[in-house]
């Protein structure tokens, strides 16, 4: 009997990615430049091509108006987001940003006002994160499309990879967790209930929701100190990205979690609340931090927790899994699971 043919709702963003590499990798490049190209990191948040002393680091993320930008996200934001998803896989990687080339799928109808406010977001987070506008294309599309594509450098002996987890390593977080989450619980909520929330709160956690930010001063930082040995981006949730480092490092390494040291703000906590939800869920699970995640070794992480404001919030261990222990002790086996752009209808 035939095999069923899965449609690509079945597998997920993660898988299908995993797919498309590793069927580039059967392909037998023949040119001059390819057989003196040594490229590394199929894995990682972005593809490492050697030049000489240094990576270039190359990454690509791709955005639909329908599933990424919410109602109440401005086109000034939307064009900065384009920039930060990519600046946010450059930091990473430990990676100092060079430019990014943008390709524009824009509906007919849309108004030049809201290209020209489009426009400003992008190059205000090219500003911010100190990277030129290269190149790109734009073609008419049923809905907004932004496709980046950006390039940085990063010396060999500096760069941040998934791979390297070891036993014993501090596991950490570069800042607080789940703000995102609640801003779109916030984004989606029912307006009566979001009547209660402190209204300083709402705007904290509506700013992480519609203008995210990503820590690339602090991914190069975190590289050059030499005490990382593994590294991501929280965009597809915590535990997502925990089963990544995981399934890119050595056989055999695990990851223990324990609840109470997880940082999540009282505005996280207020948000659950109201909004009947589960705040450890929220941050497990809803993703859009642009929070780093990373392995490092103990002493390094003495020395730089305060500096880098770094939260621990676990350690590698030898279990091949990842363990939570919650606030009274207790352990439980958690399977990886996350944020995913290919979702079943119904």
């Amino acid at each position: 009997m035939p095999s069923k043919n899965y449609n690509i709702s079945d597998f997920g963003e993660k898988k299908l990615i995993k797919r498309l590499l590793s069927q580039s990798q059967k392909l037998p490049f023949k040119s001059t430049f390819f057989d003196q190209l040594s490229i590394k990191s199929w894995i990682d948040d972005a593809a490492l091509l050697d030049f000489g002393d240094s990576y270039i680091v190359a990454t690509s993320d791709l955005l639909l108006e329908s599933a990424h930008f919410p109602e109440k996200m401005t086109f000034r934001q939307m064009g900065q987001k384009i920039v930060t998803v990519n600046a946010s896989d450059l930091a990473a990687m430990g990676s100092n940003p060079i430019g990014i080339i943008l390709a524009m799928g824009l509906p007919r109808d849309m108004l030049i006002t809201d290209f020209d406010e489009l426009v400003d977001g992008i190059l205000e987070a090219c500003q911010k994160y100190q990277m030129a506008l290269i190149g790109g294309d734009t073609n008419e599309s049923a809905e907004l499309t932004l496709c980046g594509t950006c390039i940085g450098i990063v010396p060999k002996d500096k760069v941040l990879m998934k791979s390297g987890a070891e036993e014993g390593d501090v596991v950490a977080v570069t800042g607080p967790l789940g703000l995102a989450a609640a801003g779109f619980e916030v984004l989606f909520g029912k307006e009566l209930k979001i009547k209660e929330l402190n209204p300083d709160f709402k705007d904290r956690v509506l700013k992480h929701a519609l203008a995210p930010e990503a820590r690339l001063e602090k991914g190069v930082l975190l590289g050059k100190t030499g005490a990382v040995t593994s590294a991501t981006d929280i965009t597809d949730g915590l535990i997502s990205e925990i089963g990544e480092i995981i399934d890119a490092s050595p056989d055999g390494v695990g990851i223990t979690l324990y609840e109470d040291m997880i940082p999540i703000p009282p505005e996280v906590r207020e948000v659950a609340e109201i909004m009947d939800k589960n705040p450890l869920e929220m941050v497990l699970y809803y993703g859009e931090d642009f929070e780093l995640l990373v392995t490092i070794k103990k002493d390094g992480f003495m020395d730089l927790k305060h500096s880098l404001e770094l939260h621990q919030i676990g350690y590698v261990d030898s279990s091949g899994q990842i363990t939570m222990i919650d606030k009274d002790g207790k352990t439980e086996i958690i399977k990886p699971k996350g944020y995913e752009h290919f979702k079943k209808s119904g």
